[in-house]
């Protein structure tokens, strides 16, 4: 081969290479509507294997755990993602970091905006302060799944931080338990200063090899009240299915109770339960009417449809 020939082969070559690499450029631009859900949240973020990434950092935040200072991608990264599934919709998933004083505002705009909140733990001991993660999820297009989302993130870092003392936790009983077992709608039982009212879900007839797992096992929703009756607090566990999640979730928060963790106590466990841990203080009467709104939510004729999947 001569050399104009080899000459002409290489700049074949190099424009064949060179044509590839703008073919895979323009691959993994930023499509329009993402960058448009960047500018709408006011974040930084990236596009990779098809998945848009809007990190939300907790820079603010100086973290320690066991007193020793540790860096925001030490874990503190919060995140939010979308990518489009086969019928054109934006799947969005992701994961906040929030102060305990954060998470129910934030959890409530998200709510009130139509954001589901699937999950709600902590990732560390030992830290400070003490952060929460919190897993969202949602569905639809692109830019209006960032105006939904917005609301709650605008809270991250501006959420007012409260602070009350305890209610009496005097070993002398002074609420009036009938008025709370009326309004919930169950008796309860006294232990002391702590009046507990305990409600099973047998609509589940969970089983595991053969044995009935009832109340008595664990698979139950409960309410503790302390304190008066002016001033009572409230704390609990609900146990819910995947599809009750959601509305009990709006009914604690529009009655002003905090949410506190939402995560399982099973594995492999049909139909899947999801529980949910809640803390509240007020007038009993109105902690108890909470509580009742919460319950009033499960078992809505959903759990055969869960044990038919």
């Amino acid at each position: 081969m001569d050399s104009f020939a080899k000459k002409g082969t290489r700049v074949f070559f190099v424009c064949f290479c060179l044509t590839l690499f703008s073919i895979a450029t323009r691959a993994e631009e930023m499509p329009a509507d993402y960058q448009e859900v960047l500018k709408s949240l006011d974040r930084n973020g990236d596009f990779k294997a098809g998945v848009l990434k809007v990190n939300i950092p907790r820079n603010d935040l100086k973290m320690t755990i066991q007193g020793l200072s540790t860096p925001t991608p030490f874990g503190f990264g919060g995140w939010v993602a979308m990518t489009k599934g086969t019928d054109g919709t934006e799947v969005m998933m992701g994961d906040l970091v929030l102060l305990q004083e954060e998470v129910n505002p934030v959890m409530s705009a998200l709510l009130d905006n139509s954001i589901e909140v699937t999950a709600l733990h902590n990732h560390f001991f030992w830290d400070e302060p003490h952060v929460y993660f919190m897993h969202v999820h949602g569905m639809g297009k692109a830019p209006d799944l960032a105006k939904r989302l917005k609301p709650g993130l605008d809270l991250i870092g501006r959420a007012p931080v409260t602070a009350a003392g305890p209610a009496n936790s005097g070993s002398a009983p002074t609420l009036d338990t009938a008025k709370i077992a009326k309004i919930v709608g169950h008796e309860g039982e006294q232990s002391g200063a702590v009046y507990k009212i305990t409600v099973g879900r047998d609509d589940l007839n969970m089983k595991e090899h053969g044995a009935a797992i009832n109340a008595r096992m664990g698979l139950n929703t409960w309410a503790a009240f302390v304190g008066t009756d002016q001033d009572a607090a409230i704390a609990g566990d609900v146990a819910m299915l995947e599809n009750e999640v959601t509305p009990v979730l709006k009914a604690l928060r529009k009655n002003g109770i905090d949410v506190v963790a939402i995560h399982n106590h099973m594995i492999e466990a049909r139909p899947v339960v999801i529980f949910l841990h809640y803390w509240g203080r007020g007038p009993a009467e109105k902690l108890a009417t909470s509580f009742k709104a919460a319950l009033d939510e499960l078992g809505k004729g959903s759990a055969s449809r869960a044990m038919a999947h």
